[in-house]
């Protein structure tokens, strides 16, 4: 799996300046050298800091944002990077400063001169997430980056605070590479193999069989799996760093490894991106790998549904009627209605074995929220306004852009079925909110519940602040700061 790069923390050394290769980058945020860095790196260059400090170009950079100089003279580094930033700078702006020197890393290494900005631990983190790289079914493997070195004044007190921040990047890169792997190589047997291997944090880890999800009833996520060769399972990561008589958090995630719609087939534009059908499961997997590397003092319990919804000559058709693990029949409209079968199921078994405290469920489940939001932000719903609030706060302190949409008693009426208890596609009006109250009909009344559709961000066609192009493993920051401040023991 891809690891974050190795930052080290040093104290800033005026004398090392000339003879640093590489890249070095400098944070400002005047029109003119004032800190000990910047005044000497001025004398080195003979006075073109000052001059590009001053220029147009500089003067019209917003936080975060970068220019070069290439090739300084009077310095051995290749380039000479400024960036602005204030010393009141938001986190997402440290961040997006971070990324702006990953996205130049050559394989002589940089060196960030932080000196006593006090957001020098999220300008670390910043960089980490934006130095991701995925590629290893490519021939000719690209150069890896060499050493970063960020000069602060208190190396170890800043290398303290952003321990924590390395998991979560942890987190966000296994996430990242689930969603980005190909189907053939991320079948529904290496998902759960790779989830099991983090019984070695110190998860507990059960993989569920097909034969035992049929003890369990779970005809609505089996008969999505039916017409694939590959096994459908549901996976159980069990974190319990709480209090003993603590009730789990639960969160559970979506995992069609490859999403062909079924007999209601897709259209072949576009399908090649159905490896990122288990975009939730993904994120749910980084979510708690991200509390066991840190040790999260909280009991959360994550579950995914894995399958595979293949066109075979025993896939589930359109008109077939199924029972779900709840005992509600469901008429399947639409084979391409995936997602949401297999959540009722593992929905239903969350609640019925750990009798969670709360529940989130995420999913890339409609591609009527990218019409709703676009790629900015995750449809939010929920039947929970203190939940609900919690979550939007803990993905605005992150920067992950999420938006709450509505439900209400005249979108679950479209639910009604002619044959069964109700249908799973509503058709096109409505089709994210249509979806999630018919995951609401799985949710338990007294059950804190929210479900993400992360259709529209879960990956990206194109470069994101913190993210090149594809999977952005959106939600684990946002969900791993909800656990921290809601559910942590202190």
């Amino acid at each position: 799996m891809s690891h974050p790069i190795a930052i080290q923390f040093q104290a800033f050394s005026p004398e090392a300046l000339q003879k640093q290769t590489g890249r070095i980058a400098l944070l400002f945020d005047a029109d003119r050298p004032t800190s000990p860095a910047a005044r000497r790196l001025n004398a080195l260059t003979k006075g073109a800091l000052a001059r590009a400090m001053a220029s147009e170009a500089a003067t019209k950079l917003k936080p975060g944002d970068s220019l070069d100089l290439a090739f300084p003279a009077g310095l051995a580094a290749d380039a000479l990077q400024l960036i602005r930033l204030p010393r009141r700078a938001t986190v997402t702006e440290a961040r997006k400063a971070g990324a702006a020197v990953a996205r130049s890393l050559t394989p002589a290494g940089a060196l960030l001169i932080a000196e006593a900005h006090p957001q020098a631990a999220e300008l670390s983190f910043g960089l980490a997430l934006r130095a991701y790289d995925f590629s290893p079914h490519k021939s000719s493997q690209p150069p890896s980056p060499g050493p970063v070195v960020i000069a602060v004044a208190e190396p170890e007190a800043i290398a303290a605070k952003a321990a924590p921040m390395a998991a979560v990047a942890e987190g966000v890169f296994f996430t990242r590479d689930l969603v980005n792997e190909p189907a053939n190589i991320l079948t529904t047997d290496d998902f759960a193999a790779r989830l099991a291997a983090m019984q070695e944090l110190g998860l507990e880890v059960e993989i569920l069989e097909e034969d035992q999800l049929a003890k369990l009833g779970m005809n609505a996520l089996l008969g999505v799996g039916q017409g694939s060769e590959s096994p459908s399972k549901v996976v159980v990561m069990q974190w319990n760093g709480g209090p003993k008589d603590q009730p789990p958090f639960a969160l559970v995630g979506k995992g069609v490894v490859f999403d062909t719609g079924g007999i209601s087939i897709k259209p072949a534009g576009g399908m090649e991106d159905m490896t990122m059908d288990m975009g939730g499961a993904a994120t749910v997997a980084g979510v708690m790998r991200t509390l066991a590397l840190r040790g999260a003092k909280a009991n959360v319990v994550g579950l995914v549904g894995i399958v595979e919804n293949m066109p075979d000559g025993r896939a589930q058709r359109p008109g077939d009627v199924v029972r779900s693990m709840k005992g509600v029949t469901i008429e399947v409209i639409n084979t391409d209605a995936e997602g949401r079968l297999v959540l009722a199921d593992v929905l239903w078994y969350a609640q019925e074995r750990f009798k969670p405290s709360g529940m989130i469920n995420l999913a890339t489940l409609t591609g009527a929220i990218i019409v709703a939001l676009g790629h900015e932000n995750t449809g939010v719903f929920s039947n929970d306004d203190a939940l609900c609030n919690a979550f939007l706060k803990a993905a605005g302190a992150e920067g992950e852009g999420a938006w709450r949409m509505p439900m209400g008693q005249a979108y679950d009426d479209k639910l009604k079925s002619r044959v069964a208890d109700i249908v799973n596609s509503c058709g096109r009006d409505g089709g994210s909110i249509t979806a999630a109250q018919f995951l609401r009909r799985f949710v338990k009344d007294e059950t804190p519940w929210c479900h993400l559709d992360i259709a529209g961000t879960a990956l990206l066609k194109t470069d994101s602040t913190l993210a090149p192009k594809g999977a952005t493993g959106w939600g684990v920051m946002a969900l791993n700061r909800l656990i921290r401040d809601k559910y942590e023991s202190k």
